[in-house]
């Protein structure tokens, strides 16, 4: 494996991580932001009310886009390993 290659096989992994990722964090963003403009107009300042429902977004978003996660992931991961002799000279 030479030097390109490996950066490469790293390029890969961080985007398929960033790709992966960036639907939950794109909820737990518009969820901060619409639970911290319902205490700014209610003026309600309880950290669990601010914390409960950012949970539950996420907890909903992380049910829902599981099985579209999962099968990046096991693709990206066949995609490595069908590769693997590419990177072992």
């Amino acid at each position: 494996m030479n030097a390109q290659m490996a950066v490469d096989l790293v390029r890969q992994t961080l985007m398929a991580a960033f790709w992966l990722s960036l639907p939950l964090l794109t909820i737990g963003f518009a969820a901060g932001i619409l639970i911290s403009l319902l205490q700014i107009v209610t003026s309600v300042q309880d950290p669990a009310f601010g914390s409960v429902p950012r949970l539950i977004a996420f907890l909903a978003g992380l049910v829902l886009l599981l099985p579209w996660m999962l099968m990046r992931l096991c693709a990206f991961t066949v995609q490595v390993l069908g590769d693997l002799g590419r990177y072992a000279h």
